[in-house]
C-alpha cells in the first residue's frame, strides 16, 4: 500500500460530502463515488453531533480503505485523532498546523484554504502543513460568505507550486467546479480539483465523479511533464510534508 504522501499526490478528485443523515446512505453513497474515482474524501457538515461525526469518518474509513482513498476531517484535531483519520484540513484563519500537529501527531496530512497570493506563500514555507487547496475559484452557496479568488489565482499557484514538481506541495482548486467549469481551472494550470455539490447534487453521484475523475486523468496523460511527476509520486517514500 502507499503511504500518505505518495496518495495525496497521485490524488486528483477531492470531494467534501456532508454525513448523508437525511437519505442515511452515506456507506453506498462513498462505495459508488469512491469506485468512479473519488481519491479524497473529507466530512463536513456543521452542528452535526459529535458522536454521529466520528461514525460518519469511521465509515467514510472502511469505504476508502478498499480504494486507498485518503479520508480527512474539517477543523477538528479531537476528531482526527479520535477516528484515526487519514488527515485535517485547515480553513485560512483557523489555529496553527504546529498547534494542531501537536495534537494529532506527525504522521497525519494537514492542509489548509487559501485566498490569496500571500497565503499560498504561507502555506508553501510552513513545514506542517502538506497540501493547500485555492478556493472559491467561482462563488458557490456551499460557502456563500467568501469571496471569489478567480482563476488568475489558480494561474498564480500553478507559478509558484508547479503540479509536475513531487517536492512542491500538492494542491486543489475548490469552489463552483463541475462539468461546465473544470476546464478553465485545467487551462488554468490545475491538475487536482475539490468539488460539493458537482457530485453530493447529482442525480447518479458515481456517475459524476467518474466523468470528473476522468477528465482530470485526461489532463495528467495531455501534460508530458505530469508522466515524470506521477512515477515520482507514486515513489515518493520522503516525509507527507
Amino acid at each position: 500500500m502507499l503511504g500518505l504522501g505518495a496518495r495525496l499526490r497521485l490524488a486528483k478528485l477531492y470531494l467534501c460530502t456532508d454525513a448523508r443523515t437525511a437519505t442515511d446512505d452515506l456507506d453506498l453513497f462513498l462505495t459508488a463515488v469512491l469506485r468512479g474515482g473519488v481519491d479524497v474524501v473529507q466530512i463536513w457538515q456543521p452542528g452535526l453531533d459529535p458522536e454521529q461525526e466520528l461514525a460518519a469518518v469511521r465509515t467514510a474509513r472502511e469505504a476508502a480503505r478498499r480504494y486507498q482513498a485518503l479520508v480527512l476531517v474539517n477543523g477538528s484535531a479531537d476528531l482526527t485523532a479520535e477516528s484515526g483519520a487519514d488527515g485535517l484540513h485547515l480553513g485560512p484563519t483557523e489555529p496553527s498546523a504546529r498547534a494542531q500537529r501537536d495534537r494529532i501527531g506527525r504522521f497525519p496530512l494537514i492542509g489548509r484554504t487559501a485566498q490569496s497570493g500571500e497565503q499560498i506563500e504561507a502555506v508553501l514555507a510552513d513545514p506542517d502543513l502538506d497540501y493547500f487547496s485555492i478556493g472559491p475559484v467561482h462563488r458557490t452557496p456551499t460557502v456563500p460568505q467568501a469571496r471569489p479568488v478567480g482563476l488568475d489565482l489558480v494561474r498564480q499557484a500553478a507559478r509558484v507550486a508547479p503540479v509536475a514538481d513531487p517536492e512542491t506541495k500538492p494542491w486543489f482548486a475548490i469552489g463552483g467546479i463541475d462539468e461546465t467549469t473544470i476546464d478553465d481551472v485545467i487551462e488554468a494550470g490545475a491538475r487536482r480539483v475539490a468539488v460539493v455539490r458537482a457530485i453530493t447534487a447529482a442525480d447518479d453521484p458515481g456517475a459524476a465523479a467518474e466523468r470528473l475523475s476522468d477528465r482530470l486523468r485526461r489532463a495528467w496523460r495531455e501534460d508530458p511533464a505530469m508522466e515524470a511527476y506521477a512515477f515520482a509520486a507514486a515513489a515518493w517514500s520522503g516525509p507527507n510534508r
